[in-house]
């Protein structure tokens, strides 16, 4: 059975939108079964939907990366969020696959063509920027070597299908590509592409701690 999780949300704290909450919940739950769906967790909001820094929905997408979800049911599209905030969380859902019933539309959630519009601008403008991103990675790995960096001394279980995924990064290559005008950006983005787990700010840690320690020798 396919599986789902329900988000129910008000307004405001006031006691009497328990009640809305409370009812949400159970309509929900009968329009969930009727679409074939099995419950397995529901998410509750007393907040605005205009902010996404809400207890319940950060759940909810935290449930939905780390469980295999199917649906979201709301009550209607407002529930979600509003402005601004409903079109993120719509475009969040698509990324994830995850598809949104709503009991106003007795099934899923129906969208303006404006919204469809705006979604499809998301979705394209994610795809180019995943490859600037890819661009970047190339580029930086090729001004790596050009300035004197050697993965093949560095990788791990070289041959190894299932990736190069390092725990300890290569301090002195750091050294080299920052002393040969690379940014910290830059380092990080080529560290990933030779498989690494690099951040900026671990990047930039690491050749603080490497400068800390020359200047105390």
């Amino acid at each position: 059975m396919k599986r789902a999780v329900l988000y129910c949300r008000v307004s405001t704290t006031k006691e009497t939108q328990e009640t809305s909450l409370e009812r949400q919940r159970e309509e929900l739950t009968k329009f969930a079964k009727t679409q074939g769906f099995s419950v397995k967790e529901v998410f509750e909001d007393q907040h605005s939907g205009y902010e996404m820094d809400r207890d319940g929905l950060l759940e909810m997408l935290n449930f939905i990366k780390a469980e295999r979800v199917d649906a979201v049911f709301i009550q209607d599209e407002t529930r979600l969020g509003r402005g601004h905030a409903r079109i993120a969380l719509l475009h969040v859902m698509q990324k994830q696959e995850v598809e949104v019933f709503a009991l106003s539309d007795d099934g899923p959630i129906s969208l303006g063509d404006m919204d469809d519009m705006v979604l499809e601008i998301l979705a394209i403008v994610e795809e180019y920027q995943r490859k600037i991103h890819n661009a970047k990675i190339k580029r930086g790995m090729r001004r790596a070597v050009e300035n004197g960096y050697k993965p093949e001394r560095n990788l791990k279980g070289k041959g190894n299908p299932d990736g190069r995924e390092r725990l300890d990064l290569p301090v002195e290559q750091i050294v080299n590509l920052k002393q040969n005008g690379m940014t910290f950006h830059e380092i990080a983005v080529t560290l990933q592409g030779f498989g690494y787990k690099a951040s900026k700010a671990t990047v930039h840690r690491r050749y603080k701690e490497y400068e800390n320690m020359a200047q105390s020798e």
